[in-house]
């Protein structure tokens, strides 16, 4: 456990480092960043400060910002030069995506990352069978497609339960979350962009 832990440790300080270093070598003050990105500046110090581990969509809005792919904030990795207008993830590359805050049981594997300056992002999850210990609140907007098993979703407050075949979209800039329910773990489509 401990060394789960450390690992967690050392891939938030990158993340955050990756963050301090690309916003100091463009230029960019803390405050500007709050306005560009519409977050808070005290929340972007934790971040940097790793006093936060935001999810994944803040990421990409703060990488949106910034001018880089949100892969290279997870990763430290600079996708290809030759941006091409076409991109397919075949089943093999699909790139599992660390969420330290998130539960382990939750399995994120990006389906996007080839595109450079893309406008979205799209994951497929595999959801525990567990609540996170807290909900997911970022900007913008995002779609579920269910492709296997059923789900119990909160949705501000309200529960719902989706299943295989069922899609829903909504504003994620209110509290979310989601479990597996029943004798199989849920696996689903989601897709998110945020407002520009």
């Amino acid at each position: 456990m401990k060394d789960a832990e450390e690992k967690t440790r050392e891939i938030w300080k990158s993340i955050a480092k990756r963050i301090n270093k690309l916003r100091r070598d463009k230029g960019i003050t803390l405050e500007e960043l709050s306005k560009k990105t519409g977050f808070a500046k005290s929340y972007l110090s934790q971040i940097e400060n790793m006093k936060r581990e935001p999810p994944i969509s803040t990421l990409t809005k703060i990488a949106y910002v910034l001018n880089v792919d949100v892969m290279f904030l997870l990763t430290g990795e600079i996708p290809r030069e030759n941006e091409e207008h076409l991109s397919i993830v075949k089943p093999a590359e699909r790139r599992i995506v660390v969420r330290p805050n998130g539960s382990p049981e939750y399995t994120y594997e990006s389906l996007t990352y080839k595109k450079v300056n893309r406008l979205m992002d799209a994951f497929l999850l595999t959801a525990g069978f567990e609540f996170p210990k807290e909900p997911l609140i970022h900007e913008g907007e995002e779609l579920t497609f269910m492709l296997e098993g059923k789900q119990e979703f909160v949705y501000d407050g309200k529960s719902y339960i989706v299943e295989e075949g069922d899609c829903y979209l909504f504003d994620s800039s209110k509290p979310h979350y989601s479990k597996s329910i029943g004798d199989r773990p849920a696996k689903f489509l989601v897709v998110f962009t945020t407002k520009k």
